[in-house]
């Protein structure tokens, strides 16, 4: 891949520049401040950039805002601290950052520190780039007892933004419960369960094996970890399978709602996010009668997810994110309070 570096230091250029060189990748550019990066995407975009967050006159949050309005194109946080930054790292994501992981840095011996997680984050890019997978049809099963309706959410590129304006304009005793699965590093999945319950009524919490789903709270899997939904409602985090290219993946949670006895009228959601992750789950489900939704083109800041379900017409319906809220709040009043 063609790879551009965003970064004020230059030895953490340094290290990206080796790291990418391990690789096999190539330097397309080098900007040392976000307005820099804004220019040299636009007259040369590469396959990615690599974005750093704290820099001078332009910062990653504002930079990858203008490179998505200008000459989009898949971008991944390199930052030297997720937790330190992790306001910036939001607003990064909101403006449409793929991922985030801690930059690389050079070891005693002359190694490189990090650069496999590094590899790793590129080489699912570069994959999703290419195109979601054909999964295997999923196995329909009668609903089972008293569980709540499930809204089952997937979300990827700018997904934090749009999961705070859907869940803020829910009520407090929203009758159904809420399963969460954002493309997100493992070691951030935490600090975005805390934000999103700091900017919205609803309780909103890691998810956690062995815990049932309850009406008016909402679980976010965790980003190392796929969420499925058992019987009666109850959480199971695994790590396999292992063929998806994201964890969590919104397949693997969509796939497993057929069979945890939800009412056949609970809501499956896909909201902004690069690749196709969520859209075969999603027919199933919809299906299987479940109330499909995905977000709009001109209110998603890529619409991979979501358009990918349109295209093969598991959504029954599309919408903005500000309308997204209450067409849930009119379908579950309807359908379960009734």
């Amino acid at each position: 891949m063609r790879i551009g570096i965003v970064n004020d230091l230059a030895a953490a250029v340094d290290v990206l520049k080796r790291s990418l060189a391990a690789g096999g990748h190539e330097v397309a550019w080098i900007a040392h401040n976000g307005e820099k990066a804004i220019d040299k995407c636009s007259a040369d975009v590469p396959d990615l950039v690599l974005m750093d967050l704290v820099m001078p006159v332009l910062d990653g949050a504002g930079a990858t805002e203008g490179i998505m309005k200008k000459c989009p194109c898949p971008i991944l946080i390199v930052t030297a601290s997720i937790e330190a930054n992790s306001t910036k790292v939001f607003e990064a994501m909101g403006a449409g950052a793929l991922d985030v992981v801690t930059t690389p840095t050079a070891g005693p011996d002359g190694d490189i520190i990090g650069v496999r997680e590094l590899l790793a984050k590129i080489s699912v890019i570069g994959k999703l780039q290419g195109r979601g997978k054909v999964r295997e049809p999923v196995k329909i099963v009668p609903k089972a007892r008293m569980v709540p309706p499930l809204l089952a959410i997937g979300s990827s590129t700018g997904g934090p933004s749009a999961l705070a304006e859907l869940l803020g304009g829910l009520p407090v005793d929203f009758p159904a419960a809420i399963a969460i699965a954002q493309h997100v590093d493992g070691h951030f999945s935490e600090n975005l369960a805390q934000w999103l319950d700091s900017q919205v009524e609803i309780k909103v919490k890691l998810a956690r094996s062995g815990e049932l789903v309850q009406p008016g709270q909402a679980l976010i899997a965790p980003g190392d970890r796929h969420m499925r939904m058992g019987p009666g409602g109850m959480v199971e985090l695994t790590l396999g399978p292992g063929e998806n290219l994201y964890v969590p993946s919104v397949d693997v949670l969509f796939d497993s709602l057929c069979c945890a006895g939800f009412p056949s009228n609970s809501a499956a959601v896909l909201l902004t996010g690069m690749g196709a992750d969520g859209a075969r789950g999603m027919l199933d489900l919809r299906n299987s009668g479940w109330f499909t939704v995905a977000q709009d083109k001109e209110s998603s800041v890529v619409w991979g997810m979501p358009g990918a379900a349109v295209k093969m017409n598991a959504a029954r319906d599309v919408c903005s994110i500000s309308d997204m809220a209450g067409l849930l709040i009119r379908h579950f009043k309807k359908r379960f309070r009734s």
